[in-house]
């Protein structure tokens, strides 16, 4: 009842605002997530702008859910941050009360984050060039619930988790910036969700429950023998570096599932496609307000400087990487001379049985090769060159 009384209330006086800006940024640091996500998923006539503002909380929403699943779970956190995947490398507090680890957990993780991406791709599919986008973000006011508590405590703040992320930006004398996030951004979101959508397919298509119980399995019977603990012979975490690379060998050989393969090569694609969506949607702005990424007429809210010809390097990265998911570039091989090379999609469209010693050697690969034009790399070596150690931060704002 009260769940529905919060609803109905929300949804009365966002009608009532139509000719205002809706404080989405209020909602959240007020309810959470996942109470405003339900109040905006029930609003009969959404704005284009609570279609931007549903997209960005289903989108955080799925960053909230992994938190909550690892949280719970007796997670070794130093192997999460090893696998260098999205929500798995993310800060968690210490949780004395997790349940044991399971391997499924991994792959139900990336599963629920695929299912909340989705809702949050069909909300911002719906917004057009023509759409009129205004939504003011205070990033101090997001946060995840990652004890599901319903209550916002210490380091449950966005900017908190992201700082292992963006650590040279973000300290104790940083002001959270404001944002008003805009049509543009829709695009740009989108990419994100893409992105992690991709990224979450290609996990499950090479099934890592089997792999993470081999290798758990493995090691619990080593140490039985070791009857006082392992014995570290070059650094102190060295067995969970060989457990994570035993891990990731396991998991990539054999047939990945071909849909979710094919399902991964589109979502990247689609995010390449938005990627491009959102500059062309820049180059055309002529306000300067609060803006997230800027065009060079514009300045960023963020406490980032943008070089004025970032987006057209950013753009030729983006087109390089199109390039290579279509095949109309080719991926080298050190067997191949500058006219040959293997055709990525044919790959993802058709994944082979994947062993390891048989592609580094050239006949794991014989199915896709062909002849044509190979991928420089040129355009990500000058994008690097222009921001220099600040490259990886400026890659992960820009998508």
């Amino acid at each position: 009842m009260r769940i529905a009384a919060t609803i109905a209330l929300a949804s009365l006086t966002l009608a009532t605002t139509a000719n205002a800006e809706t404080d989405y940024s209020a909602m959240i640091a007020q309810n959470g997530l996942a109470t405003t996500e339900a109040n905006l998923s029930a609003l009969p006539n959404p704005t284009a702008s609570d279609q931007f503002a549903l997209g960005g909380v289903r989108f955080l929403g799925a960053v909230e859910g992994a938190l909550q699943t690892l949280y719970a779970t007796q997670i070794n956190r130093e192997m999460a941050e090893m696998s260098d995947l999205p929500f798995l490398r993310l800060p968690l507090p210490p949780n004395p009360d997790a349940v044991p680890f399971q391997p499924e957990v991994i792959a139900s993780t990336f599963a629920a984050a695929l299912d909340d991406l989705k809702g949050s791709l069909a909300a911002l599919d719906t917004i057009t060039d023509t759409d009129d986008v205004g939504v003011t973000i205070n990033t101090a006011d997001l946060w995840f619930d990652i004890n599901a508590n319903s209550t916002r405590d210490a380091g449950e703040g966005v900017l908190e988790v992201a700082a292992s992320q963006l650590n040279r930006r973000l300290d104790d004398t940083l002001t959270p910036p404001v944002v008003r996030f805009d049509t543009s951004d829709a695009a740009w979101l989108s990419a994100y969700a893409h992105l992690l959508s991709g990224v979450s397919e290609t996990v499950l298509a090479l099934d890592p429950t089997s792999a993470i119980t081999r290798v758990t399995e493995s090691a619990a019977a080593m140490d039985a023998f070791n009857d006082g603990g392992r014995q570290m012979v070059f650094m102190p975490d060295e067995d969970n570096w060989i457990d994570v690379v035993a891990m990731f060998i396991h998991a990539i050989e054999g047939r990945p599932d071909v849909e979710r393969s094919r399902a991964a090569h589109a979502h990247f694609l689609g995010m390449i496609a938005d990627n491009q969506t959102f500059w062309s949607r820049v180059a055309a702005e002529t306000d300067n307000k609060l803006e997230w990424i800027p065009n060079p007429n514009q300045t960023s809210a963020l406490p980032l400087e943008f070089p004025a010809d970032v987006g057209s390097q950013w753009r030729m990265v983006l087109a390089e990487a199109e390039a290579v998911l279509k095949g109309d570039l080719l991926i080298p091989h050190w067997r191949l001379g500058d006219g040959a090379g293997i055709n990525l999609a044919k790959a993802m469209q058709n994944p082979p049985e994947i062993d390891i010693i048989a592609i580094i050697q050239g006949e794991g690969v014989l199915p896709y090769l062909e002849e044509g034009t190979r991928m420089s790399g040129r355009s990500l070596t000058q994008f690097q060159r222009m921001l220099g150690g600040d490259a990886g931060l400026y890659m992960i704002v820009l998508n």
